[in-house]
């Protein structure tokens, strides 16, 4: 007699069924998590990252290939920089740590490294919980784990994360670093990158701090240690491969990436409302893939080109309907109710919308100061 299913069971089922018959599920990772975070009104990422489906294929197959992704140069400077930051035991990394972070306490002059070699996901996120307990029950030392292992339960399903590095100061709290190859500039960089690195950290916090309830929850065990949330993000200084620090506090994006998972757990919710047998394998004719993944709304934003690999495709049924969002969420912000191109002007023309409308006077009167200029203009 088989066992009956459970509801999680039913959910990986269905989440396996809509990405194809054989097809094994991609992996989320920080930055598809920390992605999501930043366009949380996305069904159409929800779902598809939700199942697993491997968006980069799917593109293609729609004729709409992602063109984005990081060079093989940045890849190999971003690692030397790393390597820098991290020689001799990880010294300017912690010293960083302690300058802007943790000045109170003892420098860190002799710190754990301990090893975290294990074999697999599975036994590399055991070795790090093992590693943060054992420095959890023995405060008043430094310690530093160099690309620890984190699970994250993201639909039912472990997430494995990797952070650069994750540090434990004395008093037994625990940092998130994050180690880019882009630069400070007189202290300051790209706010857009910033943000993206943020949000990402983010996702570290979170594993961090489910990790932290388990050791506080364990009978005789010391009380859960403080996942701190301001994270140490370490660039190279001005056009130097020089290591320079800013500590950036992170508990906005925190708390929208929770509220963005914990809606990525409901996506029964999306997939239920979906025409059945639905699917998303590459393999399936361009027609019936297009339908497939057209059946699911998508919120799309200028922002998506830098993060989503589905970007093009959706950047070119937005332009088709014409959409306000193809200029950006500011400018739909301001629109109010007018959600295309054609019912804005329309309504700049004075052939539709609602006078007492706030978007429509004002783009009324826009039209009205553009008509002036021009005739004055042709004078």
């Amino acid at each position: 007699m088989p066992l009956p299913r459970t509801r999680g069971t039913a959910l990986r089922q269905r989440l396996a069924e809509l990405r194809g018959p054989d097809v094994p599920a991609k992996a989320l990772d920080a930055r598809a998590l920390a992605a999501l975070a930043a366009n949380p009104g996305c069904a159409r990422r929800a779902i598809l990252d939700g199942a697993g489906v491997n968006k980069t294929a799917l593109a293609s197959a729609l004729g709409s290939p992602a063109a984005f992704g990081q060079s093989q140069f940045a890849l190999t400077r971003g690692n030397a920089f790393e390597a820098k930051v991290k020689a001799d035991g990880g010294a300017e990394l912690l010293r960083l740590v302690h300058e802007k972070l943790d000045r109170s306490a003892e420098p860190p002059d002799d710190a754990r490294v301990p090893d975290l070699t294990a074999t697999g996901p599975q036994g590399r996120t055991a070795r790090t919980e093992l590693e943060l307990r054992e420095a959890a029950a023995h405060p008043g030392a430094w310690t530093l784990l160099d690309h620890p292992m984190l699970a994250l339960d993201v639909a039912g399903s472990p997430a494995f994360l990797e952070p650069d590095a994750v540090v434990v100061h004395p008093d037994g709290g625990w940092t998130v670093v994050e180690i880019k190859s882009f630069p400070l500039l007189d202290g300051s960089a790209d706010p857009a990158k910033v943000g993206a690195a943020a949000r990402q950290a983010a996702v570290y916090v979170l594993a961090l701090e489910e990790v932290a309830a388990r050791l506080g929850a364990e009978p005789d065990g010391p009380p859960a240690p403080q996942v701190r949330h301001r994270v140490l993000l370490v660039c190279p200084r001005d056009f130097s491969n020089l290591p320079a620090a800013s500590a950036v506090d992170i508990r906005k994006q925190r708390a929208v990436t929770a509220r963005q998972l914990a809606r990525l757990t409901r996506i029964e919710d999306i997939a239920d409302a979906l025409p059945e047998g639905t699917c998303f394998s590459p393999e399936l004719p361009a027609e019936e893939l297009t339908a497939a993944v057209e059946s699911v709304p998508a919120t799309y934003a200028p922002e998506c080109l830098s993060a989503c690999e589905l970007a093009f495709h959706c950047r070119a049924r937005s332009r088709g309907e014409g959409a306000v969002t193809t200029l950006g969420r500011p400018v739909r912000a301001e629109l109010g109710g007018l959600t295309t191109v054609e019912e804005v002007l329309a309504a700049a023309r004075g052939e539709a919308g609602d006078p007492g409308d706030p978007a429509v006077a004002a783009l009324r009167r826009a039209a009205a100061l553009r008509a002036e200029a021009l005739e004055a203009a042709c004078r």
